[in-house]
């Protein structure tokens, strides 16, 4: 096990050079240079030029992004074309650990809520449980994040407190743990219906193997059976949706954090895609492609813990 994931962080270090170039490469053939502000209509081409060289951006491209891979690896990602004067790792430092903490949250919900949802379908299959469940993900997954921000707050904030139920929601920052629910909920709820979509299809599959027949055959009570065979058996196609999952909310939503005001880093993502804000832009997808890449390793560590057949 320890050589496996030994040779995977060896093959880490490639795959992230390579995404960075590739996002590097996309950035310097799309027009334009990203260093002028938002909104300006008339600058001096001079400006520019000076703009430019401050940037580095006048130099050979293999050295811009030789000069990019050297600052990054020393916590460097520069200085933002959108919100100068701030640096992006200002920024990152900012921003990044708030919708980190949202996509923990987001994920363990989606995760518990999603298998709960999916074992019960599964084993009332075309009963009312199953249909449900399959109600409930079809709504979670039909419904945008930022519909769902909306609704969740004209619910638990406008229209119950005025029947005299009133939970204490706020909308507008993170003041209290409370604060948390709601985002939380809104942007696990894609997640959870494709979660518990995968798990009952799975957990269907698994149900009618041979084994468990046996299992029911050697007389074990059904809850034995769904949570000591079927349950671990059936989790490897959820498993493998975790890592993507993970490293898609943890980087943040920009319209979960827009519906709800908090401060994390979705909003400055899709700013600097408006504004072609290079180092940003640079800096936000290698945090993706890292958490994604250690997401896969924990992924696959996960096959072997639910799998005793798996070995590495």
């Amino acid at each position: 096990m320890l050589r496996y994931i030994a040779n995977r962080l060896f093959w880490f270090v490639p795959t992230i050079l390579i995404i960075t170039a590739i996002i590097f490469l996309l950035l310097k053939v799309t027009p334009g240079t990203g260093v002028m502000a938002k909104g300006a209509q008339q600058i001096n081409p001079a400006a520019i030029k000076q703009l430019e060289h401050d940037y580095g951006l006048d130099k050979p491209l293999y050295e811009q992004f030789g000069l990019y891979i050297w600052h990054a690896i020393q916590g460097n990602f520069g200085t933002s074309f959108a919100f100068r004067p701030q640096t992006v790792s200002d920024i990152i430092a900012r921003t990044f650990p708030i919708s980190l903490k949202l996509g923990i949250y987001a994920t363990v919900l989606a995760v518990v809520v999603g298998v709960a949802l999916g074992v019960i379908a599964a084993v009332n299959q075309n009963g009312i449980l199953d249909y449900f469940s399959v109600f409930l993900a079809i709504l979670f997954y039909s419904l945008p994040n930022f519909v769902m921000g909306f609704v969740l707050i004209l619910l638990f904030v406008v229209y119950l407190p005025k029947i005299g139920i009133d939970l204490h929601f706020n909308v507008g920052g993170l003041q209290s743990w409370k604060d948390w629910i709601l985002p939380t909920i809104a942007l696990a709820g894609s997640p959870l219906a494709t979660i518990a979509r995968f798990t009952r299809s799975s957990v269907i599959d698994v149900i009618r193997s041979d084994y468990v027949r046996t299992a029911r055959a050697k007389g074990l009570n059904e809850r034995q059976i769904v949570v000591r065979h079927v349950l671990k058996n059936s989790l490897i196609p959820v498993i493998t949706l975790i890592g993507p999952i993970f490293a898609a909310v943890a980087t943040g939503s920009f319209f979960v954090e827009a519906v709800f005001n908090i401060p994390g880093m979705g909003k400055y993502y899709v700013d600097s895609f408006v504004a072609k804000d290079q180092p940003m832009i640079l800096a936000v997808t290698l945090i993706y492609a890292v958490i994604l890449a250690l997401m896969n390793v924990v992924v696959d560590v996960l096959y072997g813990f639910f799998d005793p057949r798996i070995r590495y």
